[in-house]
């Protein structure tokens, strides 16, 4: 007997249907209560879908919520449905895929996609058959139903499709889907695009045997009259291009000559996705050669989409220009994420080279907007070809930036200004020349009557800084600094932002070049202090630690001490433990402690305690929430890493003074628990801070030594690379301060250090960190490491030739010398790559230089004249000249 509703039962559910309609909170609550008792009676479900697909005398609002309640109810409890009720919501569901109405329809799609994504693809093995046969109905609300149906299923579940788990449906559904690529119908050709159009970046099998047919068919589909159709069709091409470029390359003139139609398309939509096949074609090997002739068209397509959209203008609010006052709201906030401390060691040339430490977010002019637009789309399109074709990009671009950046329009010189940040990596070198005239109007523009005139020049002198900085001091840093500052106070929120991350870029770019300005530069950051509104004041410290990075212990003078650190302490004790915000404010505290060493004395105590308070209180939460899960929640273990990195910064910028702090705190025992958290970034920070402590006051970390080293060597684990990176660190900086004493635990270590220097790809500055803890444990204790020299003594060289010389560098080659007086034996096959390590050298110490002087002569001695000679022959030009001129050989 087929199931019935009661009527006084249905009467129940529809009231409660209608309630839950409600605007009132009281009205939603107990709506949520009476749901919790209904769910106790199995067949409450029923009732929901008899309303969703039955009940055609209700309106479809309410019909509709009765089947997303039933779709929370099959997310919750489906295991519990009984069988019977669990097969009668199936039926309904297929029997009434076809309803008139696409609201219903499109709801009971959803059903059964939720349904088939609780596990029950296998267990309902009629559902694909049964909505793929109902493709061929004759009526255009079953086909178009079963249509939605299947694209929802195809985008949930598009891996198991592809799987032997469900005997591989996609060799019948995608030539089936492929036949509706011609329907009279553009929204179920639209679905039919879709739903292959999952399977293309997986690489599913079928979908490979019919690539052809799939090409072909989306060049039917070229000009097609319906904006979603063409959508579709531009995804596909892209996605197409990043994982079978192979087949569209034989039509690539034709394709790009579509895609530059379509990102004209009047459909916003459409232009997005056709705009992204110049991102994705740009990564691609062949992009240089596929593009070249079409650049002269492609350029003012792409100079066109970066002007603000009518609909941008209102949702930045355009025409607001002062709105400094008015509070931001908590959601525009971007949640921030600490970058935890890595251990690097300085190159020749400075900082981050090879992009190890580049910043991810700086091309993001407008990022409130953070929707991808067609704007942000043709901006970065254009950033990415400007590397690709670098100087052959500026023939088709200077002469229409002329016209753009002296327009009238505001909106068009914005776009202009836009145009000139966007190609500044890729066509700096060509871009020079017109530099000296273009810089100063730009930071005129600074001055610009309108706010998104003025933010968007922010960031593209950002973008030129490099250069900026390379010219004489009085010709374009002071008057861009000058600007920038009273941007920094602008009346308008969005500049504020722009301007504060705009002088963050610059500083990292001028260093010291700034000290002279130091006093001028604090009163306004300090200023800014009072003015601004939260999400500004978190881009205020980072540019605050950014400075402090830039200048060091130039900052440490009483008279900037006096105006800094007043402000930043009164934020430091207005902010409670649980607070977010104190993420940024601690790592600045971190660059300004590092930088102001013991300038920072008088505030160092109140802040260390907080630390130890942060990562204590972290670590109770932890464990509370480890052993009863259900009553405690999971604690922001970013509270902790954050702690650790400022004690890190104090611990370097104090040096011995933190020893009364350590010897007061238990932090010895928190630092135990913390090298063996469970998070790589908790132990990332740990390691970080046992290097630091182990330099500035090892007494209290040598008690420690035997139960921290087994877990450093665990850590010796490149899988986490940032965390090996530290592990080693602290090893290196261990061993300097134990000498000889670090003998028993050589063997915990060094088969790992061995093994990572000699692995394929390995990451520069793990390699070189490896390099210097190997040569210092060889230091202190030769006869355990000397055996093993020829195991490592090649990359450990090559490794090591790029840094300049410092104290890591300078103890690492005594210790390799030492070793080779151990075992002279184990350089032998190498011995030309230990020559240009060497060579490498711009001053060692004297009792250096000689230990060099003498392996190189007694090497010379040993093989004699004649043997060194056609050894010596092998060198490059320039190594036989430095090992001539300073070692005599």
């Amino acid at each position: 007997m087929e199931w019935q509703p009661d009527e006084q039962g249905l009467q129940q559910v529809l009231q409660l249907l209608k309630d839950s309609q409600s605007p009132d909170t009281a009205t939603q609550r107990a709506v949520q209560e009476k749901l919790e008792q209904l769910n106790q009676f199995p067949d409450f479900n029923n009732y929901l879908i008899f309303v969703l697909t039955s009940l055609k005398s209700e309106d479809e609002p309410t019909r509709s919520l009765s089947g997303l309640i039933l779709k929370n109810n099959v997310k919750a409890h489906y295991q519990n449905f009984p069988p019977n009720v669990a097969e009668f919501i199936k039926r309904e569901c297929l029997n009434n895929i076809g309803d008139p109405s696409p609201l219903i329809r499109a709801t009971i799609g959803i059903l059964i996609t939720t349904i088939a994504s609780k596990g029950e693809l296998q267990t309902w093995p009629e559902l694909l058959p049964q909505l793929c046969n109902l493709l061929n109905s004759d009526d255009y609300n079953t086909c178009e139903g079963s249509f939605g149906a299947l694209q929802k299923i195809c985008e949930d579940s598009s891996e198991l499709l592809d799987s032997d788990a469900l005997n591989r449906p996609l060799n019948i559904m995608i030539p089936k889907f492929l036949q509706f690529f011609k329907h009279c119908s553009p929204k179920i050709r639209s679905h039919a695009i879709a739903c292959v159009n999952q399977f293309i970046i997986g690489r599913a099998e079928a979908l490979m045997d019919n690539i052809d047919t799939f090409i072909e068919s989306l060049f039917a589909l070229a000009g097609d009259e319906d904006s979603e159709v063409r959508k579709n069709v531009c995804r596909a091409l892209v996605m197409l291009l990043e994982v079978r470029i192979d087949r569209l390359i034989p039509h690539m003139h034709s394709i790009i000559q579509y895609m530059l139609q379509r990102t004209q398309d009047p459909d916003e939509n459409v232009a997005l996705e056709a705009c992204e096949f110049w991102l994705t074609l740009a990564e691609q090997p062949i992009c240089k050669e596929a593009l070249s002739g079409h650049l002269v068209q492609l350029t003012p397509i792409l100079v066109n989409g970066m002007k603000y959209s009518e609909i941008d203008i209102i949702l930045l609010k355009g025409d607001v220009e002062e709105d400094e006052a008015v509070p931001d709201s908590e959601q525009d906030i971007k949640p921030r994420f600490h970058k935890s401390r890595t251990v690097t060691l300085q190159h020749e040339g400075g900082e981050g080279e090879e992009g190890e430490d580049i910043d991810e977010d700086d091309d993001d002019d407008d990022d409130t907007l953070s929707d991808w637009n067609l704007r942000k789309c043709s901006a970065a399109a254009l950033d990415v070809l400007a590397n690709v074709f670098r100087e052959e990009l500026l023939p088709h671009l200077l002469p229409l930036l002329k016209g753009l950046l002296f327009h009238p329009d505001w909106v068009i010189k914005e776009s202009g200004i836009l145009v000139l940040g966007a190609i500044a990596e890729g066509c700096m070198q060509g871009m020079v020349p017109y530099l000296p005239e273009l810089i100063p109007h730009l930071i005129q523009c600074l001055c610009d009557k309108k706010a998104l005139v003025r933010s968007i020049a922010c960031w593209t002198l950002s973008r030129y800084a490099h250069w900026v900085v390379s010219q004489p001091p009085d010709s374009h840093l002071k008057p861009l600094m000058t600007e920038l500052l009273k941007r920094i106070l602008d009346g308008n929120k969005r500049v504020q932002e722009a301007a504060c991350s705009a002088f963050a870029t610059l500083e990292e770019e001028a260093c010291t070049e700034l000290v002279p300005y130091l006093s001028f530069i604090l009163d306004t950051l300090v200023f800014a202090f009072g003015k601004y509104q939260h999400k500004n004041l978190l881009i205020l410290y980072d540019a605050i630690g950014t400075l402090a990075d830039s200048v060091g212990h130039h900052l440490n003078q009483e008279e900037y001490i006096q105006k800094l650190m007043p402000p930043l302490i009164a934020k430091w004790n207005e902010l409670k433990d649980e607070d977010k915000d104190l993420f940024p404010l601690l790592e600045c505290l971190s660059s300004v402690a590092t930088a102001l060493q013991s300038g920072f004395l008088p505030y160092c105590e109140p802040v260390y305690q907080r630390c130890v308070t942060l990562v204590q209180k972290t670590l109770a939460q932890a464990m509370m929430y480890s052993q009863q899960p259900d009553q405690y929640e999971a604690p922001d273990k970013d509270f902790m890493i954050v702690a650790l990195d400022l004690l890190s910064g104090l611990a370097e910028g104090l040096g011995g003074h933190v020893d009364t702090l350590v010897s007061r705190s238990n932090i010895m025992t928190l630092l135990f628990q913390c090298m063996q958290d469970t998070m790589p970034e908790v132990r990332q920070s740990s390691f970080a801070l046992l290097g630091d402590l182990t330099k500035a006051c090892f007494s209290h970390v040598k008690p420690c030594i035997a139960e921290f080293m087994p877990i450093l060597g665990t850590n010796l684990n490149p899988e986490f690379i940032s965390v090996c990176n530290n592990a080693t660190w602290a090893i290196g900086e261990i061993c300097m301060q134990m000498g000889v004493e670090m003998q028993p635990y050589i063997a915990m270590v060094l088969s790992q250090l061995v093994e990572i220097i000699n692995r394929p790809n390995t990451p520069k500055t793990l390699l070189e960190n490896t390099a210097i803890t190997i040569g210092r444990l060889g230091y202190v204790c030769p006869q355990e490491v000397a055996p093993v020299l020829p195991q490592f003594i090649r990359p450990w060289c090559t490794s090591l030739r790029n840094i300049r010389d410092n104290e890591e560098k300078d103890s690492a080659f005594r210790g390799i010398c030492m070793m080779i007086g151990v075992n002279p034996g184990g350089v032998v096959q190498d011995f030309i790559f230990f020559c240009d390590a060497v060579a490498s050298w711009v001053s060692p110490k004297d009792d250096l230089r000689d230990m060099f002087y003498k392996i190189l002569h007694g090497f010379k001695e040993q093989v004699g004249e004649e043997n060194w000679q056609q050894f010596s022959e092998q060198f490059p030009p320039l190594l036989k000249e430095r090992l001539a001129a300073c070692y005599g050989v």
